[in-house]
């Protein structure tokens, strides 16, 4: 059998694993119910993908690339357009892959997560570093020249943040309508668009006192202590270091 004759067997393994691993995660799902959606014999996961491993890397970047083809990281924003707008395009495409009950790529990171493989740090850093220094730059301009890499980032996880209270919500939903609990206690009348022009207006007007206070000499970072943490970026690349600032603080009585 040529796997460039395969009537659509990889393509057909692809989804299911997509769907298997989205609800049970690495460890639970079962190579033989992956082929078994698929409709392809059991031994077509090592033919076409070498391992369960290989498999489940491969279904997580299709998740994502499908995710971001549905909602583009600038969300459909022109590059040359005002960063207020460019942030807001930014924003919305995040809440808008966060809410999206058909995507696969948060259901299958958020298992990775309670119950890490490591299998996927390795995909996940080259596809997802550049959706956040695509944030961080457009943020860096809205704060202007004086700002440093750590007030850059403090805004990034600030706003990241407020996108992942929906994608909390929506698993949360998912998991009382499985249980079948009372996912009315979920019930919320506030559409996406509305979200997205509250996190928008609400970040803005952040970045821009903030920016106020380091322009006036309000801000400053000061002495700051460096913590190095020894941390496995994947497998292959074996452990980095990585640095994290923490700004001195004073207490007063």
């Amino acid at each position: 059998m040529g796997k460039k004759h395969d009537n659509g067997i990889k393509g057909r393994l692809l989804k299911s694993a997509c769907e298997v691993f989205a609800e049970k995660g690495y460890r639970d799902a079962t190579v033989a119910e992956i082929c078994e959606r698929a409709g392809a014999n059991i031994a077509a996961v090592n033919y076409y993908f070498g391992s369960k491993d290989a498999l489940y890397v491969e279904a997580w970047r299709l998740s994502f690339q499908q995710s971001l083809e549905k909602y583009p990281a600038d969300g459909g924003i022109a590059a040359r357009a005002p960063a207020e707008q460019r942030l807001r395009g930014r924003i919305s495409s995040i809440i808008r892959r966060f809410s999206d009950p058909q995507s696969h790529e948060f259901d299958i990171m958020h298992k990775e997560l309670a119950n890490p493989t490591g299998f996927l740090s390795e995909v996940k850093h080259k596809t997802i570093e550049p959706l956040r220094q695509g944030l961080g730059n457009v943020i860096r301009e809205l704060l202007g020249e004086k700002a440093t890499e750590h007030q850059v980032l403090l805004c990034q996880m600030s706003i990241r943040s407020q996108c992942f209270d929906k994608l909390f919500r929506e698993r949360l939903r998912k998991t009382l309508i499985r249980e079948e609990a009372g996912a009315a206690m979920l019930a919320e009348n506030i559409s996406v668009d509305a979200i997205v022009e509250h996190v928008t207006r609400f970040s803005l007007a952040g970045i821009r006192e903030v920016r106020r206070q380091i322009e006036s000499g309000e801000l400053s970072e000061k002495r700051a202590d460096i913590i190095t943490v020894p941390a496995s970026e994947s497998r292959a690349a074996g452990r980095k270091e990585l640095t994290i600032s923490r700004a001195e603080e004073k207490s007063t009585d």
